[in-house]
């Protein structure tokens, strides 16, 4: 696999998040972007969580999927029902998987309650990137 591509509604929490972690992991060995069915604006509870476990968001700067070549990805990872609907519509269906994710955005409470809702959808990707990138996750 050279490029994903992760996909949400906004491009400001999931995907960006995603993005994030597979690219930390993957040093270079794979083209990691990501975009949303509609262009958002970056959460900053997403940076917090991924600097508590150092990686870094880079410039993450939100996008739509429509303002991307989507036939240079070999795959697409939706992370909500709209956006695997918006994915299978701009790209062969093959080439994209859909997994559910949690939106932290609906959490209610306090700055510690929330900050625990993204962190829940931090650790639940890293376990799904572990999955299904294991050659990206092995040890050296």
């Amino acid at each position: 696999m050279k490029s994903v591509l992760f996909a949400c509604n906004m491009n400001s929490v999931r995907s960006p998040m995603a993005a994030a972690l597979l690219r930390a992991q993957a040093r270079g060995r794979v083209n990691v972007d990501s975009a949303g069915v509609y262009e958002g604006a970056l959460d900053p509870f997403v940076a917090v969580v991924l600097g508590e476990i150092n990686v870094p968001l880079d410039e993450h700067e939100p996008k739509p999927m429509r303002a991307l070549d989507l036939a240079k990805f070999d795959l697409a990872v939706a992370l909500t029902p709209e956006a695997a609907e918006e994915a299978r519509r701009l790209m062969a269906r093959e080439r994209v998987e859909y997994w559910p994710t949690e939106n932290p955005t609906d959490s209610y409470g306090g700055r510690d309650e929330i900050l625990a809702a993204y962190r829940r959808v931090r650790d639940d990707l890293r376990r799904k990137l572990a999955q299904r990138f294991p050659d990206l996750y092995e040890k050296p």
